[in-house]
């Protein structure tokens, strides 16, 4: 689990962000049982499958992976049922109306202890097409070489020094 202020992270979805474009992020609760919690404060979660969907004005999270806890005994949970977030009314209804539109879909980003208590980063998403994919990669990329260029000419180069005497207007005498 890693640190940050008051809260600590448990588990991230760092593959949606790439599959999915943002649109707009909710924090939630998570109603769970006491060796969940455990299994959690040990970081043995995964959010790599899970998705969120809107039942009879209900937030629910599905597939996310919670390992069982190891010393838990006939009470242990199921490690893939499904999880009630807590979220307010008004948020709900916001939810289920875009979600009902085509392209929407709740995906959680990541998860975290904030005060003892698990939330939630519940995202609003519309699924990338590959060339959007593309693009963002392209920019990505992009962006290294112009940072790397730019640290390059703060060392005194014009370009990186890997065996390409050349570039660097390099004079053998």
């Amino acid at each position: 689990m890693v640190a940050r202020g008051n809260q600590s992270v448990i588990a991230t979805n760092r593959r949606a962000r790439h599959h999915y474009e943002v649109i707009d992020t909710h924090e939630a609760g998570v109603v769970l049982a006491g060796t969940e919690v455990k299994s959690l404060r040990l970081g043995r979660a995964s959010l790599m499958e899970a998705f969120a969907t809107v039942d009879d004005g209900e937030v629910w999270l599905r597939n996310l992976h919670i390992a069982e806890y190891y010393h838990g005994s006939w009470t242990n949970h199921t490690p893939r049922r499904k999880r009630k977030l807590l979220l307010h009314r008004r948020e709900i209804r916001q939810l289920e109306v875009k979600v009902r539109e085509s392209g929407y879909s709740l995906v959680p980003l990541s998860m975290y202890f904030r005060d003892g208590r698990v939330k939630v980063e519940l995202a609003l998403a519309r699924g990338k097409k590959k060339w959007d994919k593309r693009r963002a990669l392209a920019e990505r990329e992009a962006q290294r070489e112009m940072a790397r260029g730019i640290g390059w000419q703060l060392k005194g180069r014009r370009t990186h020094a890997r065996g390409r005497r050349k570039a660097l207007d390099y004079d053998p005498r």
